[in-house]
């Protein structure tokens, strides 16, 4: 037996003809007292405008004449496929959403069946979390869909609990009749409250825009347009993306003032991305169930994404400027209502964002610009049309000896006057002419001093090729600058720079800590007797162009070029907390580069070239040295001379580069080095230990290094301990693994000379050099 059935009137015993007419004038009067009361309802209904009240009267009405303790009446939401209820608290309104399948709602919602349920729990459909979080026991429902006179369903009405008893089929028939009654009004107010809702939308629209548009700065531009699409898509956040077509990447300033910050990222990539490429939106319901998107973010930061709109932003000529990007709809994802109102918005604000842009780069320019007046030390002066004096750098000011007050807005003819007057007779020559003019080691007076400058002035046209004034340049070079042309003559550059700034003598030196570096070709002159002159130079010159550069990336000061050697120094004029550094890394990059270049040379046929180079870190004397008509920069002293002789003594070694312990000592880095000896150099009486570099070796040019660098430390240790036998084994292992080792070879024959005739007790292992 069914619900219904199981709730009809009991089935009683034939009545009479008394009782029959007693039966059929009730059901007559039952019938009348429904239309009444279904005329009621539809003047009621009339009467009201929203559909808040329409709602709050209709479930009134059902509730009341149905006995029940509470009623709800659901309308159906097209865009999110919701229904949704709406529920007073206080003096404002609350929607409860769902799903329009989920529930007894959603049952009678998507089959259009009326459902009449005498036992709420007992129904599998129907939901108990609602009861245990709000205390109510639901007994039993009687729930109806909302017709249309056309047959559409457009909600369900749904009451809980009758009072007295249970609903029956003519508490279904009724609810069904008030629910039908309502209809009419509830499409009318619901169509009624749909145009309000787009009306003060689009006012507010306008309203947006026309706020949004007044700004012309582009951080806070941003920033608002931000602000207004989240507000008006009822979003958690949004973030606006423009294109920067330099680098092909899309950015964003996220915060203001001294807090802001810039996102960027490749205009190709992630949704964003997508959607500037492909100029079309991108809606996504739920992020996660998408491949396109990238939740690394959601780890970093901890917030979750649910659901993304992207829109494109087009500017008036279809071109594709940037993106908008809004996450998080509240209430459910975002409709296609959304994407229109996020379009329309993006395409009216669009033009400020690319006035905004323009602005901000006129700024950034004109910050620019005036950021390079200032800083340049070469006066910059500006005239209009009319002479008047506009603009005055601070280098112009400070040649001039005035202050703002006393130039700008001056005409030209009060301040240049009298032996100045040639000023204007060179402003009258480029109006003339119309190109610019210049005067080299010009005099200008400034107040009681003469002072020496460059001058030039040129006309400053408008983009229309039109003079709208003049730009005049002042180059002071009296003093300092006339000093430093003038020891340019004779000396480098940069050279001439330091000393200026450090005021230093035309004659003289002082005392500087450096490490000095020697190379040298080798058997340099079988190669000239092969070239003959020409090639000998072209050779040279090829050469040292590869070795000066070498020096030069370390900020080393060439000194001088001695036949076919180089004499530099790292520390001098500017010295460097690691300057003993720099020189072994240009030692090693000019062996590199030399085995390159013997690479090339070896192939078309020509001689190979080798050299050797000593280093060494000292105390010497740096300054000029000559007469008045004749000087040098240069650097003298004992510490110049060691690093020569270390690199005479690489012959003997069979070395490339040897570095004193001096510099060894120096050095911040860690470098491949080998002590070699202790040796005396010719002229000196104190000894000095030698290493030797490695760096720059290639498992060709010494197989397994390591192995033969450990095994050739030991076998100084022995030698130096009177072990002669044994340093000599350990020398032969390193010269079984790389037989061109000279330094072993010579170990060895020393060995077995000490060996065959041991030194005396006080022998320390010292070896004094014959030679330079």
């Amino acid at each position: 037996m069914n619900h219904m059935e199981k709730n009809g009137p009991e089935p009683r015993a034939k009545p009479n003809g008394a009782a029959a007419a007693t039966a059929t004038a009730g059901a007559q009067s039952r019938r009348l007292r429904q239309v009444e009361l279904l005329l009621e309802t539809s003047r009621r209904m009339a009467a009201y405008d929203t559909l808040d009240e329409i709602l709050t009267a209709l479930v009134e009405v059902t509730t009341e004449e149905l006995g029940a303790e509470r009623g709800t009446l659901f309308l159906n939401d097209a865009e999110t496929n919701e229904l949704f209820s709406r529920v007073a608290q206080g003096e404002t309104q609350r929607e409860i959403r769902f799903l329009n399948t989920s529930g007894i709602a959603g049952h009678v919602f998507t089959t259009g069946e009326p459902l009449l349920i005498s036992d709420a729990y007992a129904d599998t459909r129907f939901n108990r979390a609602i009861d245990e979080q709000t205390g109510f026991v639901t007994r039993n429902i009687l729930c109806v869909p909302i017709r249309t006179f056309k047959g559409e369903i457009i909600g369900v009405s749904q009451t809980l609990n009758k009072r007295r008893g249970k609903f029956t089929r003519n508490d279904l028939q009724l609810l069904e009749a008030l629910t039908t009654q309502g209809t009419l009004a509830l499409q009318s107010a619901r169509f009624l409250e749909s145009m309000k809702k787009v009306r003060r939308q689009e006012m507010e629209f306008i309203d947006v825009v026309s706020e949004v548009t007044a700004d012309i700065k582009l951080g806070s531009l941003l920033q608002r347009v931000m602000g207004e699409a989240t507000r008006l898509l009822n979003a958690e956040r949004s973030t606006l993306f423009l294109n920067d077509e330099k680098t092909g990447e899309l950015w964003s300033e996220v915060g203001q003032g001294l807090e802001s910050m810039q996102i960027r990222l490749p205009n190709n990539a992630g949704i964003a991305g997508a959607v500037f490429t492909s100029n079309k939106t991108i809606n996504i319901p739920y992020a996660y169930a998408d491949l396109r998107f990238n939740p690394a973010f959601d780890k970093r930061t901890g917030y979750f994404t649910r659901s993304i709109l992207c829109v494109p932003i087009v500017n008036k000529n279809g071109k594709t400027i940037g993106v908008t990007q809004v996450l998080n709809k509240r209430g459910g994802p975002f409709t296609g209502e959304d994407e229109s109102r996020l379009r329309a918005f993006t395409a009216q604000i669009s033009i400020a964002l690319e006035n905004a842009k323009l602005f901000a780069d006129v700024q950034q320019m004109k910050n620019y610009n005036e950021a390079m007046l200032e800083s340049m030390s070469n006066g910059v002066i500006t005239l209009d049309s009319l002479e008047k004096i506009v603009t005055c750098n601070a280098a112009g000011m400070r040649i001039l000896r005035v202050d703002s007050a006393q130039v700008l807005g001056r005409p030209a003819n009060e301040f240049f006057v009298g032996p100045n007057s040639w000023v204007l007779d060179k402003l009258r020559q480029v109006e003339e002419n119309q190109s610019a003019e210049h005067m080299m080691d010009a005099p200008l007076i400034v107040g009681d001093e003469t002072i020496s400058v460059n001058f030039s002035v040129q006309p400053l046209l408008s983009v229309e090729k039109k003079r709208i004034g003049w730009m005049l340049m002042l180059e002071d070079i009296s003093s300092e600058k006339r000093l430093k042309a003038t020891m340019s003559r004779y000396m480098d550059p940069n050279i001439a720079d330091q000393m200026v700034a450090n005021g230093a003598e035309m004659l003289g030196g002082k005392n500087v800590t450096a490490t000095v570096l020697f190379s040298d070709v080798r058997s340099f002159t079988t190669i000239t007797e092969q070239l003959g002159a020409q090639g000998t130079v072209a050779l040279l010159n090829e050469y040292f162009t590869m070795m000066v550069d070498c020096i030069q990336r370390e900020e080393g000061m060439l000194d001088k070029f001695i036949g076919d050697a180089i004499m530099a120094a790292f520390g001098i004029p500017v010295p460097h907390e690691d300057d003993a550094d720099r020189a072994v890394r240009t030692s090693i990059a000019m062996m590199r580069e030399l085995r390159a270049w013997n690479q090339v040379r070896v192939k078309d046929g020509k001689l190979a070239v080798d050299i050797g180079i000593g280093l060494n870190s000292d105390q010497v004397v740096s300054g000029n040295i000559g007469s008045k008509k004749r000087m040098d920069y240069t650097i003298i002293g004992d510490g110049v001379n060691l690093a020569a002789r270390l690199e005479s003594a690489c012959k003997q070694y069979g070395a490339h580069i040897l570095i004193s312990e001096f510099t060894y000592r120096a050095l911040r880095g860690t470098y491949r080095a080998r002590e070699l000896d202790i040796v005396v150099v010719q002229g000196k009486t104190k000894p000095v230990s030698i290493y030797e570099v490695m760096d720059y070796h290639t498992e060709e040019s010494y197989p397994h290094l390591i192995d033969a660098m450990g095994l050739f430390r030991n076998a100084v240790i022995n030698y130096r301990k009177r072990k002669f036998a044994a340093a000599q084994h350990l020398f032969e292992e390193v010269k079984a693994l790389n037989p061109n080792d000279k330094a072993a070879a010579m170990y060895i024959d020393r060995c077995q000379r000490l060996a065959a005739d041991p030194p005396d007790a006080d022998w320390d292992g010292v070896y004094v050099m014959q030679t330079k």
